[in-house]
């Protein structure tokens, strides 16, 4: 019976398209960039989550910076808007800061 080798060099090739981009050997060889692509599907899960904490204190450092305007800091001002029961979101108030400051004003005058 004949042997089969191309299902090895699929595979070979398969890892070596997910390796392109990687510097020297690490996209060249097949044993160097085996372990790189490992090693990057390994990272990339964690750092989908890592990506949601730095928007999420991206958006807490410009409402910071908004809100100082007003002579409030960031922890007062989400604290009173959680006393008058203003559900808005971290995002929607970075935006606010950043493009509708009239909007932003007005919430920090009403309260």
């Amino acid at each position: 019976m004949v042997r089969i080798t191309r299902g090895s060099r699929c595979k070979q090739k398969k890892i070596l398209y997910l390796a392109k981009g990687y510097k020297g050997a690490h996209s060249k060889l097949f044993c160097t960039a085996k372990q790189q692509v490992i090693k990057g599907l390994r990272s990339s899960y964690s750092h989908r989550k890592k990506r949601k904490r730095v928007f999420k204190s991206q958006w807490i450092v410009q409402i910071n910076a908004a809100s100082n305007q007003y002579d409030i800091n960031y922890s007062q001002f989400v604290s009173k808007l959680k006393q008058s029961r203003i559900g808005i979101n971290r995002k929607l108030l970075a935006q606010l800061a950043n493009f509708d400051n009239k909007t932003f004003t007005f919430l920090t005058t009403q309260l």
